[in-house]
């Protein structure tokens, strides 16, 4: 989804700002992208596509934890270095959050922030509220309403117009 060219001018200097931080801390990313292990090879790796398309750095697991490392701690660090989570809400993210799997304690570390953002895709955001009530209570997006490529757009936006951390 393109910029308009007024769009653009109001982005630009946040859009500078995230590549010239992304330059300085490698490591620090504008958004973790907190998914079900269920979602990795399809909708949490379209989303992440999408979002780095749309200019935002990502954590995701599948990118950013190397082969034979803990992945406790890898996911500690990409939480601890990211400015936003996105919650990918799926049927897959409902039942790991009941059987408190990983992603549950993701979750955790992310409801503790201020910067969390769910993003329904192939449930409600009442079948999520049955479930985690306190997640469905931040604004999120649902696919419902926009395409996953739109959603991330949106989300990609919102992260380059925060101040840096």
């Amino acid at each position: 989804m393109p910029y308009t060219p007024t769009e653009w001018r109001a982005v630009e200097p946040y859009a500078e700002k995230a590549a010239e931080q992304a330059k300085a801390h490698p490591d620090k990313r504008d958004l973790f992208l907190c998914h079900a292990w269920g979602d990795r090879e399809s909708s949490a790796k379209e989303l992440y596509g999408y979002l780095k398309t749309n200019g935002a750095t990502v954590w995701f697991s599948e990118e950013d934890i190397p082969l034979g490392s803990l992945m406790t701690r890898e996911i500690d660090k990409g939480l601890r270095n990211s400015r936003i989570g996105i919650v990918l809400v799926t049927p897959s993210l409902l039942e790991s959050i009941k059987n408190e799997g990983i992603a549950e304690k993701e979750l955790a570390v992310l409801l503790n922030s201020s910067r969390v953002v769910p993003v329904t895709h192939g449930v409600t955001f009442d079948e999520l509220y049955d479930v985690s009530p306190m997640l469905a209570s931040h604004a999120g997006l649902s696919t419902t309403e926009s395409s996953l490529d739109a959603v991330a757009a949106k989300i990609a936006a919102a992260a380059a117009a925060l101040p840096a951390a």
